[in-house]
């Protein structure tokens, strides 16, 4: 049994939910369906805008579907879930509170807050290279190390799926690929399975072990496409043919370039 699967979702939002001023419903989702399993990391491509952070806060329970089943874990995902973690685009960290301050936050609102819950922060951060930061505030850390601290946060109570919404899309190139490999190397190293939000067709290939790829809105798969590169993955990796292939086929599924028969790969 897949650890989760996303079927048949479908989300519409009222004119009352939405900021503008239309007055009639919009359709971010239509029928979106897909399955991952324990460990996967799942990159979701798609154009800006087309309802990808929509279906990641729907999975992570936090705003209601229209209809469809969510399932994770073998549960159905009716409320927030308790074990998961979500890094957003922005890092979102409390200026009056240390690095280790912010990474131990969810513990406190947890309740779970404890000499291992420190001892845990602090190897996280030794993890992420911010060992020699722990008392640090975050108006003195640079954009890549506050997304490192709320990297983190994301992950002090040890859940088994990271929710990660454009995470390293502020960034600059050279930061955003060590952030790359950070996140590969965490990902073997706490084995949770990654659902990552990216429009980036170079990013979502680099990382993952499966891309979905989403149309326009209203959103709906267009592709699912297996990536076979081998793990470990470095640099290099990007200057493959597999890499090249890859990178083709998930343009083509974005309507990018023109489909081309003769591509070879595994695709579902």
């Amino acid at each position: 049994m897949a650890f989760g699967t996303i079927k048949n979702v479908r989300k519409v939002f009222s004119a009352g939910e939405l900021l503008s001023r239309s007055r009639e419903p919009v359709v971010a989702l239509d029928d979106a369906n897909f399955e991952f399993e324990q460990g996967q990391l799942v990159a979701l491509l798609g154009p800006s805008g087309c309802g990808k952070t929509t279906l990641l806060r729907i999975i992570a329970g936090l705003i209601p579907k229209t209809s469809g089943s969510v399932v994770i874990g073998g549960r159905e995902v009716t409320e927030p879930l308790g074990d998961y973690g979500f890094v957003f685009q922005s890092p979102s960290l409390m200026p009056w509170r240390t690095v280790i301050g912010n990474v131990l936050f969810p513990m406190e609102i947890l309740r779970h807050s404890s000499r291992s819950a420190r001892k845990r922060a602090l190897e996280l951060l030794e993890l992420v290279g911010l060992s020699g930061f722990v008392t640090a505030r975050p108006h003195q850390l640079s954009g890549g190390m506050q997304q490192r601290v709320a990297l983190c946060r994301a992950l002090i109570h040890q859940p088994k799926l990271l929710l990660m919404d454009e995470p390293f899309g502020a960034l600059d190139e050279l930061t955003r690929l060590e952030m790359n490999d950070l996140l590969l190397r965490i990902r073997r190293e706490t084995g949770a399975s990654v659902l990552f939000v990216t429009h980036s067709i170079s990013e979502a290939v680099y990382l993952s072990d499966k891309v979905i790829v989403f149309s326009r809105r209203p959103a709906r798969v267009a592709q699912e496409i297996a990536v076979g590169l081998p793990y470990p993955r470095s640099q290099q990796t990007r200057f493959t043919p597999d890499f090249t292939r890859a990178e083709r086929i998930a343009s083509e599924a974005l309507g990018v370039l023109p489909a081309n028969s003769e591509t070879v790969m595994k695709v579902h």
